[in-house]
């Protein structure tokens, strides 16, 4: 050092030694204690050379309480033979230097409780067992008790609670409404539901009741996805054996794909209810469509029966287990094309004589 550290090491030496109130200050240093004076603690780390060549009488530094908002004091540390080192109640992040302070063989007290230093692998050095636990207390480095606890609580409880209510809540989903799930995820994206069916119709509200007769009344419902549907509900109380059966009929009547059919969307076939699932079709019925003007040219009349027959004739050579319900009222216009749609379908018993009688009557009506 040349004359001018010096002087300036001594005259600060000498300030800082005033402002730790230590006794006999010019001729020892052996005590740095400053309490609750963050002013006076940031002014002793500030002064790298005071702590370069601090003087080797000091033996006991005390930072306490002062609000310190910076990393470990490294500095400190260049006193080697200071025995005490309290830096409590603080708020110093950061790592703890731990092969420098292994250094200070004289260090036989060490506080650095209540920093928010980063939690790492002290606790199995032998620095760490020089000393007792009280010295790290809410420093960081020690887990956090309360911290732990509450970790152990939501892995053993609030986390198996969760899982249960997740299974449930899927469970819940499979069973009751599927529709909410992704339809990769659906096994049978045709089966509904009498959850579904009950959402679709607002729980058969009057306003979606369109048409009611003898053992099956008629709603219009909407889809999850938006789909506007016909949902043909079946009153009549079955047994088990005719509710397979009805299973197995709907799944046949899945399978029409004629463009004078309406279109199936799926059924619905639980204890208390058993419904058909059809497209929505905005266009009329033949039976309004004949007491209006347009039905007056006897070529449309015909382009309809014409359609009506490639229906019914595509339903007696490719599905002849499947019978249908033929009227003025149950065949619909489309929109587009004015394509008939025969749109209900006789889930039950049926024969060809019946069928082809109702063949003849809307021959008779058109």
């Amino acid at each position: 050092m040349n004359i001018t550290e010096i002087f300036r090491s001594t005259i600060v030496a000498s300030h800082l030694c005033n402002e730790s109130k230590n006794p006999n200050c010019i001729d020892s240093f052996p005590k740095i204690r400053i309490h609750s004076r963050p002013k006076t603690a940031a002014l002793y780390l500030s002064f790298d050379f005071f702590w370069k060549y601090c003087h080797l009488t000091v033996v006991e530094i005390q930072l306490v309480n002062n609000s310190l908002k910076s990393e470990f004091p490294t500095n400190a540390l260049s006193c080697a033979q200071i025995r005490t080192l309290d830096l409590s109640y603080n708020q110093l992040t950061g790592s703890v230097p731990v092969q420098n302070l292994s250094r200070l063989t004289n260090l036989t007290h060490l506080n650095l409780s209540y920093n928010r230093f980063l939690e790492d692998k002290i606790l199995n050095t032998e620095f760490f067992n020089r000393f007792n636990a009280s010295s790290f207390i809410h420093s960081g480095l020690l887990p956090d008790v309360k911290r732990y606890k509450m970790r152990v609580l939501v892995l053993l409880v609030v986390f198996p609670i969760v899982v249960i209510l997740l299974c449930c809540c899927l469970g819940w989903l499979c069973l009751k409404r599927p529709d909410y799930l992704p339809r990769t995820c659906r096994r049978r994206s045709h089966k509904f539901t009498s959850a579904m069916i009950d959402a679709a119709t607002d729980e058969f509200s009057d306003q979606r009741l369109v048409s009611k007769r003898s053992g099956v009344d008629i709603h219009r419902g909407t889809l999850r996805d938006g789909r506007e549907a016909k949902i043909e509900v079946y009153t009549e109380k079955v047994s088990k054996e005719k509710r397979r059966e009805f299973e197995e009929e709907c799944e046949a009547v899945l399978k029409l794909r004629h463009k004078n059919l309406v279109k199936v969307l799926g059924w619905c076939n639980s204890r208390n209810l058993r419904a058909l699932v059809t497209e929505w079709t905005n266009g009329e019925n033949v039976e309004t469509w004949l007491s209006s003007s347009l039905a007056s040219s006897w070529r449309r009349r015909l382009r309809v029966v014409m359609g009506v027959v490639e229906g019914v004739c595509y339903l007696w050579e490719q599905w002849p287990e499947i019978t249908f319900d033929l009227n003025t009222s149950s065949v619909l216009l489309s929109d587009d094309d004015q394509e008939p749609l025969i749109s209900q379908f006789k889930i039950g018993d049926g024969t060809v004589h019946q069928q082809v009688r109702d063949l003849f009557l809307f021959f008779l009506k058109t």
